[in-house]
């Protein structure tokens, strides 16, 4: 999930650069939300990984 918030900056920053506010406006959008899903997935996982002897 981590590699698509990546992908989707890096369409974002070439977006933005070759002046495509529209769809780097999306891109960006899309990989916060990616990015945040991931950060409250792996802080799952921690919790729950740890619990085990």
């Amino acid at each position: 999930m981590l590699r698509y918030a990546l992908i989707f900056l890096v369409v974002a920053i070439i977006a933005g650069f070759l002046g495509f506010g529209g769809i780097a406006g999306t891109a960006t959008g899309i990989a916060k939300i990616l990015f945040f899903v991931f950060l409250v997935l792996f802080v799952i996982s921690l919790i729950t990984g740890r619990k085990r002897i």
